[in-house]
Parts: structure tokens; C-alpha cells; sequence
């Protein structure tokens, strides 16, 4: 397995690494640690370069499996057992951290407004969308909700990274803001993210370290999706 630099260390921006797997049908290479995001939950995978030696390889996919994290490269393929550094597109991984963040805690602003869950969501560097069961929805909520959202974007709250085993993380279901538990059924650890006194839940994905960090943001549009589901989409304002 990898070790997944990404879910301690949010930060880290490069990692030396030994190739240990390849899939040369494929282009692909498995290595024995990363800094590169898979993808899942909504927020998309990394992008970035491989060297080895004096030789860039860009990275334009990443996903992992249950042999651990694959590295999708443009160029000739390392062999098993070589050293490579890696390095990501730093600037979209943390535009895309401060929209994740972003995203978390407008779930909570929703949530305790309405008490509603998040029936879906997708972010890219910038942009976010999520939805929500949300019939008693009022137009002119949307401004109130914005405001909310900023204020507490402001407040700087500390966002903190912990780990649950299994067995205590089904004890709370409050770690789960979405309608449907999504946790894979072979999970023995939940990694949950913690927006201190406003969200906090199950996540995989990388987050800023606190909500000062995000900005402030615009609430582009609420759209009805029928039948009392609800479409918010934002963005970052700079």
C-alpha cells in the first residue's frame, strides 16, 4: 500500500518515492508513497510531474485501488525500483483545498439553518456545487445564507485532521452529512475532518488548515433540481 502523504500533511507539496508497481499497457506507475490526491468525494484528482533523474514526466491522472496509489505519466515509464521525486501543481491543489474547505462549511451553515443533508457535490479549483434535500427552500434565503457562510469563513476557525476506528465512527452518526453513508463497508478507520464549532465529518479529502485561509465567497446560483432538492453553486472570489 501507499503511504498517502496527502491525509496527514495537506501541505506537502513534493515526496521522494520508489516505483514499486507499473502497468505499461496503461502508462502508469505505483509508488510506495505520494503527495498526489486520488480524487474521491468530489474533489479531483492531483496533476503534476515525476522526475526522475534530469527527466520530467508529467502526471495528468491519479487514482488509487486496494494496491495503493497509481500515477498516470506522459513518457517513458520508470522500471520497478526506481527513485523519483514528485512535485505537484501546487497552485490548483490549494485552490482546490480551499474550495473543499469551502464546501464543508457551507454544510454546515445549511445544516444548522435546516437540518437537511447534502444529497450531492463536485468542486473543481474555484468552483463549487453541492445539493441538498431542501424543500422549504425561500429565495430570499440565498443573500442570508451567503452572509452566514463568509461570516463564518472570517471567524478563522481551525480546521483539524483526526482518525476513528471503524466501530466508534458508526457510534456518531452525525459524521455523516450525507443521505446516503458512503463509507466503503471494508473501511477500519474513518479519517474526519473537523471545522471547530461549525462541521464536522467523515472526509477523505485535503482541507486548508484554517477558514481564514479560503476567502470569501460568492453563492452564484440556488436552483431547484425538482421535487425539493436544491443546487447551490459557488465560487471563490479571488
Amino acid at each position: 500500500m501507499t503511504d498517502k502523504i496527502y491525509s496527514t500533511a495537506a501541505y506537502a507539496q513534493t515526496m521522494d518515492a520508489t516505483v514499486v508497481g507499473t502497468d505499461v499497457d496503461d502508462g502508469r506507475v505505483l509508488l510506495d508513497r505520494t503527495v498526489f490526491y486520488p480524487g474521491g468525494g468530489g474533489q479531483p484528482h492531483d496533476i503534476g510531474e515525476l522526475w526522475v533523474g534530469d527527466d520530467r514526466l508529467a502526471v495528468h491522472r491519479v487514482t488509487a485501488d486496494r494496491e495503493g496509489v497509481w500515477h498516470w505519466v506522459r513518457g517513458s515509464l520508470p522500471s520497478v525500483g526506481t527513485r523519483v521525486r514528485g512535485e505537484l501543481d501546487w497552485d490548483r491543489r490549494y485552490r482546490i483545498m480551499r474550495t473543499h474547505t469551502a464546501m464543508h462549511a457551507m454544510c454546515g451553515v445549511v445544516w444548522r439553518r435546516y437540518q437537511v443533508p447534502v444529497t450531492g457535490g463536485n468542486m473543481d479549483a474555484g468552483e463549487g456545487r453541492l445539493d441538498f434535500e431542501l424543500p422549504q427552500w425561500d429565495s430570499e434565503d440565498k443573500p442570508i445564507v451567503e452572509a452566514e457562510l463568509n461570516a463564518q469563513l472570517q471567524a478563522r476557525l481551525p480546521v483539524e485532521v483526526s482518525f476513528l476506528p471503524r466501530e466508534e465512527a458508526d457510534k456518531d452518526p452525525g459524521l455523516i452529512r450525507t443521505k446516503i453513508n458512503l463509507l466503503p463497508s471494508g473501511l477500519t478507520e474513518v479519517r474526519v475532518i473537523d471545522i471547530v464549532g461549525l462541521d464536522r465529518q467523515a472526509d477523505g479529502g485535503t482541507h486548508v488548515d484554517s477558514t481564514g485561509e479560503v476567502g470569501t465567497i460568492s453563492l452564484a446560483t440556488v436552483k431547484s433540481k425538482g421535487r425539493g432538492f436544491r443546487r447551490f453553486r459557488f465560487t471563490l472570489d479571488t
